[in-house]
């Protein structure tokens, strides 16, 4: 009788890792401005060109002066580092109280 291991799949926090708008990270193939996260999966599917997607990372080569924003879909791995952090996204209620 074989034995099937259980696999437990990477969640998509993890497989998006510190990429939040205003992060930049490098990588080997460049360093990139994080400028929006895509957690609808229809909409990061369609930016991908892929039959589906969990996410999708807006990002810009801040290394090219003529870089224009794509979409990439590839997780988190030890070849990215991350050169600064997401800006802290503004509590809810500074919002509800401008409204």
């Amino acid at each position: 009788m074989m034995h099937l291991a259980a696999v437990t799949l990477p969640s998509t926090d993890q497989e998006i890792g510190p990429r939040r708008p205003g992060a930049i990270y490098q990588n080997q193939d460049g360093r990139f401005e994080v400028l929006a996260l895509i957690t609808n999966s229809r909409e990061a599917a369609q930016l991908l060109r892929r039959g589906s997607a969990r996410w999708a990372v807006i990002v810009r080569d801040t290394l090219r002066p003529d870089g224009q924003p794509f979409a990439v879909g590839s997780v988190w791995t030890t070849s990215d580092y991350l050169i600064r952090p997401a800006k802290a996204a503004a509590p809810a209620a500074a919002f509800a109280s401008a409204a």
